[in-house]
C-alpha cells in the first residue's frame, strides 16, 4: 500500500526546514538517518571492548545497550539529526619548537559552543512543526556520534576511524539530536580512502591497529587527556611533542587539502596561545593555565595534568 502523498510532502518540508535552520545556524552539513539498532556496530563495539582498546576509559564499557539503539536514550524516537561544526582553525602555533595542542581546543569548549547551537535547533523544531521530544548530544553521551553521522551520508569512516567528507576532510565536531519526528533519510556514501595508509604509517605510537581501529589505550590524545596517572615511560620520545590531544592522522590525510578555516568567532584561539613559545609552556603558571584555557576543554586534563603531559615531552 503506499504511502499517503500528502504525509510525504509534510515529512520532506520538515527535513527542508530542519536542514535549512542547521545551515543558518552555521553548521557545516546536517544528515538524517532512521532510529533504529545499529546492527553492524554491534560486534565491532564488543570486539573493540573486549581487545582492551578503551584502556582506562572504563566509561566506555557502560550503556553497552543505549550505545546502540536510539530507542533507548529517546522514548519513541524515530529520527537522528546529524550535524558537523567545522574547527579548522585558520593560523596554528607560531613556535615550531613549542608543545602542540590540538586544534579542536584552541578556542572555547565545543560542548558548551555546539549544546547552544543545538538548542536552537530544537527550539526551531518545536515552533514550527509542533511538539517534538528529543534530547542533543554532544560527545558526552553513550551515542556513536561517527557511525550516526556516516549513516546520515555526512561521510565516511576513514582508516583512522574519523569520519572524512570529500570536499571538507575532518576537522569538524560530530553531535545530534534525537528526536521522535519522523523525517526523510539520507544515505550513506562510499568509502574513498581507497589503498591510502598515510594515517596508519604517521601515527607516532601505532595506535591504528587495523585500517579502521584505533587502540585508544595507545593514543597520544588517550595519554594525554584521559590517563590520570603517570604516563609509561615505554612511551618517552614517542608524543610528537604533543601535550593536548594530538591531530597527526588528520595533519597526514590528503582529505584535509581541502579543509577551509571556520568562521565560528568562539573557537577563535586566546590572543596569548599562538604566541606562546616552548620556554613559555616549560614554565607556565596556574595563573597563565586559568587565563588561557578559561573557557577550554583542556581544562580537563588540569594544570597538573598539562605540567604533566610538557614535563614528558623534555
Amino acid at each position: 500500500m503506499s504511502k499517503n502523498p500528502v504525509q510525504l510532502t509534510i515529512k520532506t518540508k520538515h527535513t527542508q526546514w530542519i536542514k535549512e535552520e542547521a545551515k543558518r545556524l552555521g553548521f557545516l552539513s546536517c544528515g538524517i538517518s532512521k532510529a533504529e539498532f545499529l546492527e553492524e556496530e554491534a560486534p565491532r563495539l564488543e570486539a573493540w571492548l573486549n581487545a582492551n582498546h578503551h584502556g582506562q576509559m572504563q566509561y566506555m564499557e557502560n550503556h553497552f545497550d543505549k550505545r546502540l539503539d536510539p530507542t533507548k536514550l529517546v522514548d519513541g524516537a524515530r529520527s537522528v539529526i546529524s550535524v558537523l561544526l567545522n574547527y579548522c582553525p585558520a593560523e596554528t602555533q607560531n613556535d615550531p619548537e613549542a608543545p602542540k595542542i590540538s586544534k579542536y581546543a584552541y578556542g572555547h569548549d565545543y560542548h558548551h559552543v555546539i549544546k547552544g547551537k543545538l538548542k536552537q535547533l530544537q527550539e526551531f523544531i518545536t515552533e514550527e512543526i509542533g511538539e517534538v521530544q528529543g534530547r542533543a548530544f554532544v560527545d558526552s553521551a553513550p551515542v556513536l556520534d561517527k557511525a550516526w553521522a556516516a549513516k546520515s551520508g555526512l561521510g565516511w569512516i576513514g582508516k583512522h576511524s574519523n569520519l572524512l567528507t570529500q570536499q571538507v576532510g575532518s576537522y569538524y565536531f560530530i553531535a545530534e539530536l534525537i528526536v521522535d519526528l519522523e523525517l526523510e533519510y539520507d544515505h550513506p556514501v562510499t568509502d574513498h580512502c581507497g589503498t591510502c595508509t598515510a594515517c596508519i604509517d604517521a601515527c607516532p605510537t601505532q595506535a591504528i591497529v587495523d585500517p579502521h581501529v584505533v587502540d585508544g589505550s595507545k593514543c597520544i590524545s588517550y595519554f594525554t587527556i584521559e590517563l590520570k596517572e603517570e604516563l609509561p615511560a615505554s612511551y618517552k620520545g614517542q608524543f610528537d611533542n604533543w601535550m593536548f590531544g594530538c591531530d597527526v592522522c588528520q595533519d597526514v590525510c590528503p582529505w584535509n587539502r581541502f579543509s577551509k578555516s571556520h568562521n565560528e568567532p568562539l573557537f577563535n584561539p586566546h590572543p596569548e596561545l599562538l604566541a606562546m613559545t616552548k620556554k613559555d609552556w616549560e614554565e607556565i603558571t596556574q595563573e597563565v593555565f586559568s587565563k588561557v584555557f578559561q573557557k577550554s576543554a583542556v581544562k580537563r586534563t588540569k594544570f597538573s595534568g598539562l605540567k604533566r603531559n610538557i614535563k614528558f615531552l623534555e
